[in-house]
Parts: C-alpha cells; structure tokens; sequence
C-alpha cells in the first residue's frame, strides 16, 4: 500500500510520516533516507531527524535508487520514505555542470522511471512517502527554481492518483485527502 504525505516546510509531515510507520510496523521499520550531507547545515538536520526516530528501525540512505532498495527489502515491509522532494533534486543535479544547461524533460523522464518502480514495489510493502508540496508559494524567479517547482508537482500528482492515502499537513495537522474529495463529490454531485 502506498502512502503519500504532502506539506510545506515545517508542517509536520516527517513526524506524522513516522507515527504512522510506528504504528503500523512498530519496531521493524526500513526508513529511506534521500538526503546527504553536502554542508554542516545538513549534517545537523540529519542528525536532529536521527535522534528523532526509532533508533530500532532500519535506516537506509540512497540519495536516487529508490526502486531497487525497495525491491531488496522483503514483502510486507513497513517502509518509510523521507524526502522524494530531495530525491527529485538529487536526480536534477546529478552530474550536472555549472556551465552546462540543465535538460530538464530528461531529468523528469528519469525521475517519473524510478517512480512507476516505488509504485510497483509498493503493491506488497507499506511504503509512506513525504514530499513537499511548494506549488503554494510565490512563482520563482528564476529557470531552476521554476522547473523543479513544476517536476515536483507533477510528481506529487502522480504519486497521489496511486497511493490508496493522501495526507496534507498543515501547521501540524493532517487531513485526509482523498477521503475529503470522496466526501465533497458526494456532496456536489450533479
């Protein structure tokens, strides 16, 4: 089953992606980690996020296979995934050049491949997804910050058409999105 769980920065989605994974597979959890530590900055995230979860669980760091570290773990697994927004900008900046353009249709193509395999491996594993949703903001100013903004909205739409839970968070809340829509169309039909 797949599990998506969407917020902006600092909405709560990390911590509510784990109470769910503990709930579900308590101590036998693999957490997926997409993030490195590049800057001192991040190293001190990492580490706050460490000392946050089930020092039990599995932690697997893989900045851009994720399909093939899913399809290694066994079936059934509970598997939480933290974050597919910094998965889409590994993939985006993976052997790029400073100089060189950026081929951005092909970054996708590359992103949405490795994807359709999370899905494909979610149909017998619990696999929960964070992913920032920053298609709310302000419209970049510039190429980059506009692109990744677009690849990482079309990822989340897909993402959320095949996950069976679509969480929102919001200031620390979750709400249910797909059984809200369910809801609002039943309610507005005709």
């Amino acid at each position: 089953m797949l599990t998506l769980i969407l917020g902006g920065a600092r909405s709560g989605k990390s911590s509510f992606a784990e109470k769910i994974a503990q709930k579900k597979g308590g101590n036998e959890v693999s957490y997926v980690a997409t993030a490195e530590a590049r800057d001192e900055e991040m190293k001190k995230r990492i580490k706050k996020h460490k000392n946050m979860r089930n020092s039990n669980w599995q932690t697997i760091e893989e900045p851009l296979f994720l399909g093939e570290v899913l399809s290694s773990l066994s079936p059934g697994k509970v598997v939480l995934v933290d974050c597919i927004t910094i998965f889409i900008t590994n993939h985006i900046f993976l052997n790029e050049n400073k100089n060189e353009k950026i081929d951005y249709s092909s970054k996708e193509e590359k992103i949405i491949e490795e994807i359709e395999k999370i899905i494909e491996q979610s149909k017998n594993k619990d696999v929960i997804l964070v992913s920032n949703e920053i298609g709310m903001g302000v419209v970049p100013s510039n190429k980059l910050g506009r692109e990744f903004r677009d690849i990482a909205g079309r990822v989340n739409q897909f993402l959320a058409q095949e996950a069976a839970e679509v969480y929102l968070t919001i200031a620390g809340i979750p709400v249910e999105l797909k059984e809200l829509r369910s809801k609002i169309k039943d309610e507005y039909k005709g």
